[in-house]
């Protein structure tokens, strides 16, 4: 019988490229995409919900047991990525697009979850407090919000049941965020993701798109 996963975020870039990916291996996948993508309506046998992770009247009750969860969500920020120059409401879109949204959406889908089966939350090194030289102030900061409520989720919520809670590091990819000069393509990102879940077996890990262990 086939495995379960729920990308959230699956419209473009490496999200759309994980539905690829897992489908190619033979996973059932369901993807969610904020507004409607051809791409992703495109992949043959993929079922698409609408979710937003800052929106959690859109948090779908799954009829559906989960082997695997990826949440895949995430915004640059401001521009000006200054803390001296960040007002509240810039401070509040970057931390609920890429850390309490995604970790109240984790919350909630954990029960679907089934013992034994994976969490992957979508970060970045420019979280890691040890590897940081500074600059990028909201990004780096809502990330590495991330990875401690990720953290959070795995100590109180997820060890129990066997559940690999994962803060997953995809590389400089080539999408719209990470630009043409990006050093690795969604395809080697993805796959190399994919084998990271496919290997997860417990506990909390911070990792990157080739399993190598990051500095929390």
């Amino acid at each position: 019988m086939a495995k379960t996963i729920l990308i959230v975020g699956a419209s473009r870039g490496i999200g759309l490229g994980l539905a690829k990916e897992f489908k190619s291996r033979g996973w059932d996948v369901i993807g969610t995409e904020r507004d409607r993508s051809d791409e992703l309506h495109g992949l043959d046998g993929v079922r698409i919900e609408t979710m937003d992770v800052t929106k959690p009247e859109t948090f779908t009750d799954f009829d559906t047991e989960l082997d695997a969860v990826i949440v895949n969500a995430g915004i640059t920020g401001a521009e000006h990525q200054d803390a001296a120059k960040a007002t509240a409401d810039e401070v509040a879109h970057v931390m609920m697009t890429n850390a309490f949204g995604p970790a109240h959406l984790a919350k909630v889908i954990l029960p679907k979850i089934k013992d034994g089966g994976t969490l992957a939350m979508m970060t970045s090194l420019m979280g890691s407090i040890e590897d940081s030289s500074g600059g990028y102030d909201l990004y780096r900061t809502s990330k590495c919000a991330q990875n401690m409520l990720a953290k959070g989720i795995a100590e109180q919520n997820a060890n129990s049941r066997g559940i690999a809670v994962l803060s997953l590091h995809p590389g400089w990819v080539q999408t719209d965020m990470g630009g043409p000069n990006a050093k690795i393509t969604v395809e080697e990102s993805a796959k190399g993701l994919a084998e990271v879940i496919e290997q997860a077996d417990g506990g909390y890990r911070y990792l990157d798109y080739s399993g190598k262990e990051l500095a929390f």
